[in-house]
Order: structure tokens, then sequence, then C-alpha cells
């Protein structure tokens, strides 16, 4: 339906001094820009519908602010936005008149499933009108119009004249972040909600209780803040260091504090929808209330990071105590959903627990993970109760999903798919794509991170409906949301670092508008967002500036290819000295015909932008030969797909990025043709550990030969013992041996014994560089 007819001004109201006082922690956060052209409009998400007017709106002293309530949000923001940005303090007036105006409108519709979120803008010489059904809409259609507005002081401000009807695809457009591992002030979550409403973005998933803390106040079980708020230590660097300080760590929310930000959301159009983890994720809940356990305890709230046994019982008082929990928590939150987790709960407590056993067969169910499915559908019967309905990560589908539930897909596309397929809501949120968590830039050059490898583009490509699914199932597909998990992110730097500016990126996708076919034209409008990053001074990530890098296989065995926002600004040394604006320029992928370090900056105006990318390749008989992979990589760790184990470059143990393959509950079964025959006398290849990213080492590894690609000969085999002595370095030596082909076959551990991390999930399998010598 189209928004026309008679303007009616808006009638939203707030306290305008409430309104004063806090209104402006967020004005600072509207995009400015400094001049564009009409092909390339800064707008990020870019609108649905754009028609150029040829001409021009003045923004001067005489502009008015039109809006029948003069103390509306929407009014008061645009107006003390345009004053933080140009120095204009335009008034507000609740009476129509002619000359220099922006008019602020509501339409009454004609029809009772109207689209609230819907606004129309036109910019024209005349003045600028904003007409939408609700203040929402309005809100989306001044963020747009702040777009056009410099970041400059200024008596007189030209912004071109345009014609904008625009609405999202999606309902959920949502970030996501972890409280409990570390924790954020009141202040910066405010910013962070910010931020989500600077990209028409409409979804904050609020994180508050895990292993490593609860932070939320519930009245009726204060222990919940004064024991499970706390813990004595944090794990510090990579996981597999295994190292710890001792600092007291803590912190959590007032309810008072909470409702202060429900409602600056609510007035930024933004739903919190609050996770409280269960059965797992539970330590800091059983640190404080052992007796929901099924032992007894005692327990100390998690200092490490991972996936812990002890997970709450199912007994008819555990279920009164999260019910009593989810009565203030939903009491506090007016999100139709409410997030109870559901994801990565060990089963072996269960195993071993008599009432869990007894209460299995009381109820005719199948195996623990049916139980989890009763205990997901107990809890969802309540919620159902309190009118709100639940969402879980994607393992509630295990056992059997809830009637009613909603289910966000993390651990690849697959769940989303199945839930929709059986008619429930989706929230698409797969690390592949949506964990800024995981590295942005060349790992070598990043701050530690969990892992992974999500650039820029790659975030930019995401789909969110599968094309597995028919357009009945698609419907379906509320949205998509980024996660922030912060077991390495410890201060609010660090967050905006993750989220900036990859969070720009996804507010396209969800908007509706990415064209993963011409990401130039996204890169060239974020470039010019980055400029008010600047200003405002957000720590934000320039891996956008950095020169990325990719292999391919080529005439001579490997070829470099160097990629930047100008490429031929990339200068390069191949002898690992530093770059400068001297050094060699960039014109085509290089050849690496022997072992070398090749380190690479971006330049402008013979300055450099970028931080030097270095990589070092040793160059083998196996570097640059066809590979083949009988089971290919998960999404999430396998960019560079099979040539990554042949590329020359060895991975980084500690930055599980993009140098390595990950395979959830596969083998690895790798054919390497050496394209004649050779004499080799070594294989080496390595293989990672990493138990609380459910990571093991494989239990076996093999190497064959073979000179017709038929029959293989096995030259070589490490046991599960031998692999864990050589800490997953393996080198085989054995006598000249005649091969064309190699094969290497790394057994995968299966499923995780009991006793570990992960237990009763698939295991990790992550192998990097093959070398053939």
């Amino acid at each position: 339906m189209q928004l026309r007819g008679i303007f009616i001004f808006t009638k939203f109201s707030v306290n305008k001094q409430t309104l004063m006082t806090k209104i402006f922690l967020s004005i600072f956060l509207f995009l400015s820009f400094l001049g564009y052209s009409q092909e390339n409009l800064p707008l990020i998400p870019i609108p649905k519908q754009i028609e150029f007017v040829n001409e021009f709106f003045e923004l001067d002293k005489s502009t008015v602010i039109l809006s029948q309530d003069s103390n509306s949000f929407e009014a008061l923001f645009l107006k003390e936005t345009i004053k933080l940005k140009t120095g204009l303090d335009l008034p507000i007036k609740s009476t129509y008149t002619k000359g220099n105006s922006i008019q602020l409108s509501i339409q009454i519709p004609d029809t009772i499933g109207f689209d609230r979120e819907k606004y129309e803008l036109s910019i024209s010489k005349k003045g600028v009108q904003l007409l939408s059904f609700s203040n929402q809409g309005l809100f989306y259609g001044i963020q747009t119009f702040l777009q056009f507005i410099p970041f400059q002081k200024s008596d007189k401000v030209k912004t071109q004249g345009v014609s904008i009807s625009d609405s999202p695809k999606f309902k959920w457009r949502g970030m996501h972040l972890d409280v409990s591992r570390h924790f954020f002030s009141i202040d910066f979550i405010k910013k962070y909600i910010d931020y989500i409403a600077m990209y028409k973005m409409n979804t904050f998933h609020w994180h508050l209780t895990d292993d490593q803390g609860w932070r939320i106040e519930i009245k009726k079980y204060p222990k919940l803040t004064e024991i499970g708020a706390w813990r004595d230590g944090s794990m510090v660097g990579h996981y597999n260091e295994q190292r710890f300080d001792t600092l007291r760590y803590s912190g959590f929310y007032t309810q008072e504090e909470i409702k202060e930000v429900v409602k600056y959301a609510q007035q930024r159009h933004v739903t919190i929808v609050p996770e409280i983890e269960m059965p797992g994720h539970a330590l800091a809940a059983l640190a404080s209330y052992p007796e929901f356990s099924c032992t007894g305890g005692p327990f100390e709230v998690a200092k490490g990071w991972g996936v812990f046994e002890d997970v709450f019982c199912p007994k008819d008082e555990t279920f009164v105590f999260l019910e009593n929990i989810l009565s203030e928590v939903i009491d506090l939150f007016p999100s139709k959903y409410i997030h109870i987790g559901g994801d990565e709960s060990p089963k072996v407590r269960w195993k071993n627990c008599a009432h869990c056993q007894s209460l299995i067969k009381k109820e005719g169910l199948k195996d623990e993970h049916e139980l989890q499915s009763y205990f997901i559908q107990r809890i969802e019967k309540f919620v159902n109760t309190k009118g709100r309905k639940i969402m879980g990560w994607d393992e509630i589908l295990e056992g059997g999903l809830a009637p009613n539930a909603a289910v966000m897909s993390w651990r690849g596309t697959e769940g989303g798919i199945a839930a929709a397929k059986q008619k429930h809501f989706v929230v698409m949120s797969p690390g592949s794509h949506c964990y800024f968590d995981h590295y942005q830039g060349d790992p070598k050059n990043e701050p530690l991170a969990f892992g992974g490898y999500t650039p820029i583009e790659k975030v930019y490509a995401f789909n969110p409906i599968p094309n597995e699914l028919s357009i009945e199932e698609a419907v379906y597909i509320l949205g998509a949301q980024a996660n922030v998990w912060t077991e390495y992110i410890e201060t609010s730097n660090h967050v905006e670092y993750m989220i900036m500016p990859r969070m720009a990126a996804l507010s396209e996708v969800v908007w509706g508008t990415a064209n993963a076919s011409d990401y130039k034209n996204f890169e060239n409008r974020l470039i010019d967002h980055l400029d008010f990053y600047e200003k405002m001074g957000i720590n934000y990530s320039k891996a956008i500036y950095e020169v990325t890098t990719a292999v391919s296989s080529g005439k001579n065995g490997v070829e470099f290819i160097l990629k930047a926002v100008n490429p031929s600004g990339i200068r390069f040394t191949t002898d690992g000295s530093q770059p400068t604006n001297k050094a060699m320029i960039y014109t085509s992928p290089i050849s690496i015909t022997k072992s070398c370090t090749i380190k690479a900056a971006y330049f402008e105006n013979e300055k450099q932008k970028s931080n030097s990318i270095e990589q070092t390749f040793n160059i083998n008989k196996s570097s640059g030969k066809k590979i083949t992979l009988e089971h290919q990589p998960h999404e999430n760790y396998g960019i560079g797909g099979s040539f990554t184990l042949v590329d020359g470059m060895k991975g980084n143990p500690s930055k599980f990025g993009r140098d390595w393959l990950g395979f959830s509950g596969k083998d690895v079964v790798a054919t390497i043709d050496l394209n004649k025959i050779e004499t080799i006398s070594k294989i080496k290849l390595n293989v990672l550990k990493s138990k609380g990213s459910w990571i093991y080492y494989p239990k076996e590894i093999e190497f064959l030969h073979s000179e017709d690609g038929n029959r293989y000969t096995s030259i070589k085999k490490f046991s599960e013992v031998e692999i864990e002595n050589l800490k997953g370095n393996i080198e085989g030596i054995f006598k000249n041996t005649q091969a064309k082909y190699i094969k290497i076959i790394a057994k995968n551990l299966g499923v995780i014994p009991d006793g570990n991390p992960g237990a009763g999930s698939k295991a990790w399998l992550f192998i990097d560089e093959i070398s053939v010598e």
C-alpha cells in the first residue's frame, strides 16, 4: 500500500525534560557524509526505492521542524542531531506554517495489517516531507534523512533532492551481546542500542546468564547476584594455554537499571530479547543454588571458557525455581520472545542421575535428548501462560521441538531449515556469517579472537533464506542477527572494534537491499561511514583498508592474490622486508615458486593506510598440486576449500581462522596428485586440540601412497596416543618411496566421550598444511 493523502502530524509524546537529559547519548551516532553523487548515495542500508530529483533542499536557520507534538521523541531527536552536526538550532512547531520546513507526518492506515516500519521521504527545494503509518517508520525515515546531512558546522546545508519509498524485508534485524563472560556498563549497553538503531535494526538479544556469571537481579533469589555474579579469576590468553588470573570479577544489572535500558530501547524502537540459559550453561546459578543440580554440588562460578557438565536437574523444584525467575524477567521485558538458551547442554549428569533416569521411564522418553525436549516443553508451557513465546538455539530441535518455539540457528543453516519445514519461526545466525567474535581481518594482525574468519564481504554476502526452502517455507524466516560472544572481548572498545563496520553490512542484509554481486558499491558507501566513525571516536576495525589475500593454483604452483580498496595502492616485497611507498606495485597474482616471505601494505597519497600483512610460504612437492577431499569442511571453517591444505601456508595454532580446515564429526580423507612420479621420504601435517571448543585430535592418522591412483600402500600410521605425544605436529619419515598420489586419512574422534567438553556432540577435527618432501 502506498502512503498517500493528507498529512496528519505525529501524536506520539513523552516527557520533554526526561528526553532532553537522555536523548543525547545516541544523537551523535547518526551518520555524516562530506559529499556524494547521485550514482552512489552514502546510505546504509540502501533504501528499496530511490528516485532522484534535480534540485536541492537548503537547510538553514529559517528551517522549521513541523510536528503536532513538539515533545515527541522523534522530533526532539531530529532537532538535536541536526544541531550537533551543523550547529543549526531549529525550532519545533506544532502548527502548520508555509516556508522552509521538515514535516513529520503520520497517516492513518486503512487496513489492520499495515507496515509500521514503512516510510516515505521526499526532499525537494520546497522542503522535506516524512510520512509513515507510525512513529517507528518516522524514526527510520529520520535516520535516512540525517545521512544526507554532512557533519560540519554551517549556516546553510544543501541536501540532494530525492523521493524514497522504503521498508525492511525482515522482521528480525538483530544484534546479540554476551555480558556474562565479560560485563559491560549500562552506559555502554545504551550506546550498543544506539548502534542498533543507527542502522535501522530493531532487536537487541541480551545474553544475561551463563556459566561465567549471572548478570540480572532476581529479587526472589538474591544469591544469584550475591554469589553468581562473582568469579575468582578469568581465563587469559587462548584457551589452549589454560592460563588464569586470580582477580575477582563481577557485575550485574539491577532491575531498575534494566527498566531504564528497556525504556531507552523502546524510544529507539528496539526490542530487547533477554536470554536466561537452561538447562546448560548454568554453573553461575548452581553455584548460588546447588540444590537444583543433579549432584548437589558444591560448585563455583566458572573461570574458564567452554562447556561444563553440571546443568539444571529436571526436578519439580527446579522448574519452580526457573518459573519464578522467568516471571520476574517477563515483568521486566515486554518482548514477544523470551530466549531460554537450550544449547550445549551435556547429558553426562542426567545419564548418572537416578531421578533423571526415573523421569525418562515415567514419561516414556527414549533418551536424554528427549529429556531435554521434555525440559524445554515444560518451560514453554509456563512462558505461554504469561502470553509470551520461547526461542532457543537450534539444539532445542533435538528430541523434538516444543510446539510454539522459535529457533535461532547458529550451527549453520541446517537447524533453521529443519525448523522452517516444521512451520516454526526461525532467526538465522550461523557462525559462518554472523559470529562477530570471529576474526574480520588477517588473524596475524588482529587481536586474539575465538577463531574463524568472517570479513565484511562475507557478512554482506549472507542470505538469511536458504535455497532449500520453498516460498511457503521461507515465510518462517523472521530474519537474522549477529552474535558477539565475549570470551576474548574484555572492554567496550573491543566490542566496538568487533562489530564495526561489519554491523553496517549485516544491516543492509536484513533490510533486504544487499546486492552481493555489487559489493564494491556497498564498500564505497561504507568508506564514507568510516569518516563518521573517526569523528565520533568509535573504535572500528580498519580491516577494510587492509590488504586481503587469497591463494589459487597456477601454472607454476601457488599464486598469491592481493586485494585492497584500490589494488593499485598495494606495495609489496618478497624478501621479508617492510614495504614502503617505493616497493613493488601489485599488478597481478604473485607466482610462488620457492619458499619466501611476502609483506604488503595499502598506500594512499604515498602514505601507508593499512597494517602490513605478512605471509610465509614453505614450498614443497605438494604445494599447488591438485587435491581432493572425500568430505568437505564445515562452512564455518572452510575458506579456501581443499587447496588450503597445499597452499604452502602453515596455520597458527592459537588463531584457527582461514588457514585451517575444520570438520564436524567427519573424517579427513585427502588425496594429492603430484602430477608425476616423485621420490618422497617425509610427510608432515598439523592437527589441533582445543577441548573447550570441542576440537579434538583424530583417533588415527594414516599416510598412503600410490603410483596409479587405484592401489594404495600404507606408509605410516599414528595412533591416538602418538598424536597426543607429538602434540599434533605430525611428521612421518620413511625410506625413499616412489609415488604420484598421496592419501591422508585422519579419523575423526566421532562423538565426544562423557567427561569431556561437548560430551555427546560431534567432535571437530582441524587440520592444516600437508607437506610432502
